[in-house]
């Protein structure tokens, strides 16, 4: 590493601290109403010794609802927008700028449905094999378009589990064969098989950790085994392959019904709840799709709606217990209940549910500690600090640093599958997707790896970079250059010993190496925590 750098990541660790850091009026006014039940009960959890953080500042606030809604931090030019922007109701005019992603607003096209296509995907293949790797731009694809339509999150997974099956070896379309855009990775990833489609369904949406109730009955667990295999028989309807060294099926059971693995029990299909279909005619997904996706489901919004509160928060509103019960403060199951209510009296439109946490004090406020008990992240006392997906992180940075993907380079998983690609698709495959965003190793490894690597030498260079190659040259005071480099990179101004010590170590390097000073000094903000994290 350059003499220079070093000595400009050590200033760095001494100054990049984390800073104390078009609907309806019914609508907007139950997303009003929402908010304040969410800080009414986040309120009622608290003893008398909880102290909530202050409401984060502008700047604080623009860069978390970017990284949570678009995938990335603002440009500076939106940065800039939204603190001059003197709007009492700001904050939810640019929420919803960002969630309309209108095609005539460039700077936001698409944004949220492409962030929120990769967050689906991700947590649709938490776990995954070599066939479901070759179909997850296939996946992406297929939940943009759903996004994009405003689909509902109960017909999303409604029409993820009843698409019609061509073999094992893709989905095919009503009405047409295998396509660019398919949900074939998740049941690829899941084998096909009953048993693996069992356990994955029933934890990504109902909450319930049915898995080790497939082998025997748990001794804490509620879930028996029965229960499991009963659950499992609704995916029948599906081919089937015989497993690893079982001998082939001489004549397959009637749909709706299961051999439980190792006995010659055979089980009928029956919902978690303990009630019996009634079929109907109907085929078996589509008849426990029907079950689950009611708004009477005990399960369904409930598991959305902690999903999606985990994913802004960092952790979940209401855990489970070993029992299978759920665990947490009176006042968050409370909430929970009520936002899973809200969620299926809105038709499961997950941006009423978004725009009702983003408005809420306890998403706005900010992360700096500032009292004992901020340290519990389940009081929501502050805003958590989470760790960046690899697409946050690297899109991220082509922000700050100006770099657009090559033309042709529409395959970010071929990095993954064993090939090159370009430098997002390595980066990508250098760090798969983590489940739980406040462990910090995937940042710490995201970290060094930063550090050490040529493409953010070549972007934080005055000879790759327009802005720094501007910078250096422009007839302004230090100050400025340092003010304007802390809003590409950090999306806030510097604080004045922030300021005083950068402009100190560039003024040092002479007027004929103020470009590469700042480029090392810009190298230093983005491999800071402050960059790293979501905060």
């Amino acid at each position: 590493m350059h003499v220079h750098r070093l000595l400009a990541a050590g200033l760095g660790v001494l100054s990049l601290t984390l800073a104390p850091v078009a609907r309806g009026a019914d609508q907007d006014k139950d997303v009003r109403a929402l908010a304040n039940r969410i800080d009414q009960r986040i309120t009622a959890a608290w003893g008398a010794d909880v102290k909530p953080a202050p409401v984060a500042a502008d700047a604080e606030f623009f860069r978390r609802v970017h990284l949570d809604l678009a995938g990335r931090i603002p440009s500076v030019t939106e940065i800039r927008d939204f603190l001059e922007d003197d709007r009492p109701d700001k904050r939810r005019i640019w929420v919803d700028r960002i969630l309309a992603g209108a095609a005539d607003d460039s700077s936001y096209r698409d944004a949220h449905v492409n962030h929120f296509a990769n967050v689906w995907r991700a947590a649709l293949l938490a776990q995954t094999n070599q066939q479901a790797l070759f179909q997850q731009p296939a996946l992406e694809q297929w939940l943009r378009q759903r996004l994009k339509t405003g689909v509902g999150y109960d017909m999303l997974v409604r029409e993820l589990l009843t698409q019609q099956t061509a073999g094992n070896q893709g989905i095919a379309f009503p009405g047409g064969g295998a396509g660019d855009a398919s949900p074939a990775a998740f049941f690829l990833a899941n084998e096909f098989r009953p048993e693996n489609l069992a356990g994955s369904t029933a934890r990504l949406f109902l909450g319930v950790s049915l898995e080790c109730a497939q082998c025997h009955n748990h001794p804490f667990a509620e879930w028996t085994r029965e229960q499991f295999w009963e659950y499992a028989a609704f995916f029948t309807d599906l081919p089937q392959q015989p497993r690893p060294g079982a001998p082939a099926r001489v004549a397959p059971l009637p749909r709706g019904e299961i051999k439980i693995m190792g006995t010659e029990k055979v089980v009928k299909a029956k919902f978690l709840d303990g009630t019996e279909p009634k079929w109907e005619g109907a085929g078996t997904r589509l008849t426990l799709v029907e079950w689950m996706t009611s708004p009477e489901n005990p399960y369904f919004a409930k598991a959305a709606v902690n999903r999606l509160w985990a994913y802004f928060f960092g952790t979940v509103l209401v855990g489970q217990s070993e029992t299978g019960r759920d665990e947490g403060p009176k006042a968050h199951a409370e909430l929970l209940d009520e936002l899973a209510k809200a969620f299926a009296a809105h038709k499961f439109d997950v941006k009423f549910l978004i725009r009702a946490i983003t408005a809420s004090e306890a998403y706005q406020r900010t992360s700096a500690v500032s009292h004992p008990s901020h340290k519990s992240a389940g009081l929501f006392a502050r805003m958590p600090l989470r760790g960046l997906t690899p697409e946050q992180l690297f899109d991220s940075l082509a922000v700050a640093t100006e770099y657009q993907e090559p033309l042709g380079a529409t395959d970010p998983f071929v990095a993954v599958r064993g090939g090159t690609g370009s430098p997002r698709a390595q980066f990508l495959a250098k760090f798969p997707g983590q489940e739980e965003r406040t462990d910090y190793q995937t940042s710490i490894l995201q970290a060094l790896y930063l550090m050490n690597n040529e493409f953010i030498a070549e972007r934080t260079s005055v000879k790759s970079n327009r802005t720094l190659a501007t910078l250096a040259t422009q007839r302004t005071s230090t100050a400025r250059k340092i003010e304007s480099l802390y809003l590409v990179a950090l999306s806030r101004k510097p604080r004045p010993e922030e300021s005083e010590r950068f402009v100190k170590f560039v003024d040092a390097s002479g007027a004929a190496d103020t470009g590469k000073a700042l480029g090392d000094v810009f190298w230093v903000m983005l491999n800071s925590p402050e960059f790293l994290l979501n905060h």
